[in-house]
């Protein structure tokens, strides 16, 4: 769970350190106080979007920390175990953004992407948006949010990867059945090619060494010349320096007799004299290596040129072109096969039926679920006053499949507007959307495995009995996991194990948010303003003290 945040100039927050609690919380406040902030700060270190946007007027940069106890989340352990993120029993989150809008992330104090926040959050936190009813109208959602509930994701995936191997399939043979002839003659001009490169024998190393060889062979006279030269100044001359250096070496020898500070030099004369004699070694059989060679000087350049020439020709460098005979050989494959039409309608059949299978488990596992999801929402839907809706989800067949599978999911309600289950979109008024809404997430809420739950003014729209009702489900979840609630209705704050008040400020000019725990007489003034407004009276203080009586008594024994 959740246990603390800490926020640093982000948007109107300067600073604040939050420790939260157990059970269900309740976040209250004026509107524009900035309720919402605090949701999407623990968003941004769940790795959400960020811009430069978020950091606080006259600011260099935002910080976001959150930390939650994973010590009953034995997957999460394990992720930062194999993602070299090992901590203790607390998990740290935290995300700093620049003023331009730049972003870093840390797991555990190390460095982090944005999709490893992303990854490790959805163990932690689910946030229920207060837009989330007018996402329920779309196809895509609806479908998304069946498959989720019912743990079909990775089997999702899997009839994904099987739907496009098929697609891709049937494209390689239309493209084979539509441009036969093309291929034809694109096969003849490929086998030509590697014909004519096959003749030519060209390896890859092969212009390095003809290049080395060539430029040696050009070159002989003069290596001659040079070595023999060489040989003569530095060994056969009358004045050679071989010669001159061991006259040298020998009257040195003798010196150091007389003075041991000329024995260091004579040592290195020595060693001179030495290597000189090695040199001079390795230039006679080098000389005598060294032959003039026409006939193989032209050898060399008729191999040359025929290189080149094919090399121009294919408008490549001499030592691409065995890479090119490479990608025309595999090219020449690929077409040996697109020229099979039975095997490529045999590989289309076998791609085919592969999907169709495991879309079938997809549609079975949905079929399932479909069933079991509706008959749960309808029966909080009676919660919410809505005694009389049904909730049913259509699987509405698709021909020929598609990516997501044999069918789309279409969420219908019956009763409300006739008997008749009709798409949801058709029926359902504002109101009851979000009801309907609210008790889709209630349900997915159970059955998410994850330890936190945030719900941001998913109430909108709600008033009177039915707000007290969506307080007391928001509770019982509370009773089994985290959860905090944004709201404006007394009703559902009124339910809470403990609240917070956010308010908002000027200071120095700047508008600032904070906000502040509430004790039990802290409750009762903010209930009151939530039901009477700017004038609190006595009645107000009343009424919000008979609301909140029944949570001061649960609280006698505060979750901590």
């Amino acid at each position: 769970m959740l246990r603390h945040l800490t926020i640093r100039d982000f948007v109107i927050v300067d600073r604040l350190e939050l420790e939260f609690l157990a059970g269900f919380g309740a976040l209250t406040g004026e509107t524009g106080a900035g309720k919402s902030i605090l949701i999407d700060a623990l968003a941004l270190a769940l790795g959400e979007r960020a811009d430069a946007g978020v950091v606080r007027s006259g600011c260099d940069k935002a910080e976001i920390a959150a930390t939650f106890d994973v010590a009953a989340l034995p997957a999460v352990r394990a992720w930062l175990a194999a993602n070299d993120l090992d901590g203790d029993d607390e998990l740290l989150l935290r995300r700093v953004v620049d003023a331009s809008g730049r972003s870093r992330g840390y797991i555990n104090g190390s460095p982090a992407t944005v999709q490893q926040l992303r990854e490790v959050g959805e163990w932690l936190v689910d946030i229920h948006g207060q837009h989330a009813h007018q996402s329920l109208l779309r196809a895509d959602a609806q479908r998304n949010l069946l498959d989720t509930h019912a743990g079909l994701s990775g089997v999702v995936r899997e009839v994904g990867v099987a739907f496009r191997s098929w697609q891709d399939a049937e494209k390689v043979l239309r493209g084979a059945s539509e441009g036969a002839e093309a291929l034809l003659r694109e096969r003849e001009q490929l086998e030509w090619q590697i014909s004519e490169l096959d003749q030519l024998a060209f390896c890859e190393d092969e212009w390095a060494t003809l290049d080395l060889e060539h430029r040696r062979l050009g070159h002989a006279a003069s290596l001659i010349e040079g070595a023999q030269f060489s040989i003569a100044v530095l060994a056969d001359s009358d004045a050679a320096c071989e010669r001159q250096i061991d006259s040298v070496a020998t009257r040195l020898a003798g010196l150091a007799e007389y003075d041991p500070a000329l024995a260091e030099v004579a040592g290195l004369v020595a060693s001179a004299q030495a290597e000189l004699s090695e040199a001079v070694s390795t230039l006679r059989r080098y000389a005598d290596r060294v032959d003039l060679d026409p006939a193989r000087l032209a050898e060399v350049e008729r191999r040359m040129d025929a290189v080149m020439a094919n090399a121009r020709k294919y408008r490549v460098q001499p030592p691409e072109l065995p890479g090119l005979l490479a990608g025309w050989r595999q090219r020449l494959a690929v077409l040996e096969d697109s020229a099979d039409l039975v095997a490529l309608e045999a590989r289309v059949a076998v791609a085919k039926k592969e999907y169709l299978q495991k879309a079938g488990e997809l549609s079975k596992g949905r079929q399932t679920a479909a069933t079991a999801m509706g008959l749960a929402v309808s029966e909080v839907m009676r919660q919410l006053a809505l005694s009389s809706g049904r909730f049913e989800l259509a699987l509405l067949p698709i021909e020929n499949g598609a990516v997501y599978g044999l069918e789309q999911v279409e969420f219908r309600i019956g009763g409300l507007a006739g008997n008749e289950a009709k798409p949801l979109a058709k029926v359902a008024s504002g109101g009851e959307l979000s009801r309907i809404s609210l008790a889709i997430q209630v349900l997915t809420s159970r059955s998410a495995s994850v330890p936190t739950l945030i719900f941001d003014e998913v109430d909108v729209g709600i008033g009177g009995g039915v707000a007290e009702i969506v307080g007391r489900l928001l509770r019982e979840l509370g009773s089994e996991r985290q959860v905090l609630c944004v709201t404006h209705l007394p009703q559902v704050a009124a339910q809470a194990n403990w609240q917070w008040q956010v308010s908002k400020s000027t200071r120095d000019g700047v508008v600032l948010s904070a906000i502040q725990a509430l004790d039990d007489d802290g409750r009762v003034q903010e209930i009151a303003r939530m039901l009477g407004g700017v004038e609190i009276t006595e009645i107000t203080l009343q009424h919000a003290g008979e609301l909140l009586k029944p949570a001061l008594l649960r609280s006698t024994a505060k979750i901590g």
